[in-house]
């Protein structure tokens, strides 16, 4: 009876729905912490209508909000700086690895070659990661460069070539003639040098002296093919009397000839016929640089020989390989000779 004479109260009493119940409320916990709630009943203290209320809540929420406070601990804290710096390098070096290795073998070439060292570095073109690693037609004529180092002129097309000369010596006694020639028959042996490494200025793509074309793509197991021109500066015939030599096995006299007052008491005293082997090679030597720079008949041969062999050995010993490394074949393959620059 006294719970339902209250009931009455308060719903005559309209301060009494000031808060309607199932009204969602935040609630502060002992611990300090913050929990939602849905109101689901309210009574006043008492009999008085202005005593405060007495709200029962439902919770309806885990406890949020602020609580004990403690420091949040992170696991990067520690890792050393040093090896924070060290990570971030190897994962940046990995990503431009192609750039890095590009870099290394730069600066390496150029540290070789200042101290006058020549040694066989591998190439590595420069290319960003995103980059796709494909062949174009603009392998450029350093691969020459890059394999022939110290020697840049090779002496090629040698060529033996036979000739005769004649050695006289004169020596008049007064009224009387005297002289005494020998001739002698001889071996000589020249070869042409071709310059294959002009120079960068040589090389560039404006020069168009090196020339690549794409025939056909690799497929699978099957390599493609290339049609390459190259241009070079003609061989190069000897330049001094030292760049021929004369076979002194192969050389011998053929024929003797004197003066009629020869070998008599007078001349035979005054010339001496014998003539030394170091005399010999010396004149020997002089005629076959003549003809190796002057007779057609010797130069001709020599500078098609120098051109042949040039021919095949680029080809086969630089070309060839480093196409052959991409999964490429050269079918064509020309140089062409143009005079020499500057």
């Amino acid at each position: 009876m006294f719970r339902f004479l209250s009931w009455l109260r308060r719903r005559s009493n309209p301060g009494a729905q000031a808060t309607p119940p199932s009204q969602q409320v935040t609630v502060q916990l002992a611990d300090g912490q913050l929990a939602r709630g849905r109101v689901v009943e309210q009574r006043l203290d008492g009999d008085g209508a202005d005593g405060p209320y007495h709200p029962t809540i439902v919770m309806v929420g885990q406890p949020a909000g602020p609580g004990p406070q403690y420091p949040r601990r992170r696991w990067h804290r520690f890792i050393p700086r040093w090896a924070k710096w060290t990570i971030v390098i190897v994962i940046v070096l990995l990503f431009f690895r192609r750039i890095a290795a590009w870099a290394v073998l730069a600066a390496l070439s150029a540290a070789l070659h200042l101290f006058g060292v020549n040694v066989d570095l591998p190439h590595i073109s420069f290319g960003w990661p995103w980059s796709s690693a494909t062949t174009t037609n603009t392998l450029v004529g350093p691969i020459v460069l890059q394999k022939i180092e110290g020697i840049d002129k090779p002496a090629l097309g040698t060529e033996n070539f036979n000739f005769v000369f004649t050695r006289k010596v004169t020596k008049n006694l007064g009224f009387l003639p005297c002289w005494y020639s020998a001739s002698f028959y001889a071996v000589g042996r020249a070869s042409a040098t071709v310059d294959l490494n002009p120079g960068s200025a040589w090389w560039k793509p404006s020069t168009r002296h090196y020339q690549l074309r794409v025939l056909t793509k690799p497929t699978g197991s099957i390599p493609g093919k290339l049609a390459i021109t190259m241009a070079l500066p003609l061989p190069q015939l000897p330049q001094s009397v030292h760049d021929v030599s004369v076979d002194n096995t192969l050389s011998s006299p053929i024929s003797v000839n004197h003066s009629w007052t020869y070998p008599g008491l007078a001349c035979g005293a005054l010339i001496q016929p014998q003539f030394a082997q170091s005399v010999l090679y010396a004149q020997a030597q002089t005629e076959a640089y003549r003809q190796a720079t002057t007779l057609p008949s010797v130069t001709k041969p020599l500078i098609v020989a120098a051109e042949k062999e040039a021919t095949t050995i680029i080809r086969d010993n630089f070309i060839a390989p480093t196409v052959g490394a991409l999964n490429y074949r050269v079918t064509t393959f020309s140089i062409r000779w143009l005079p020499p620059a500057g």
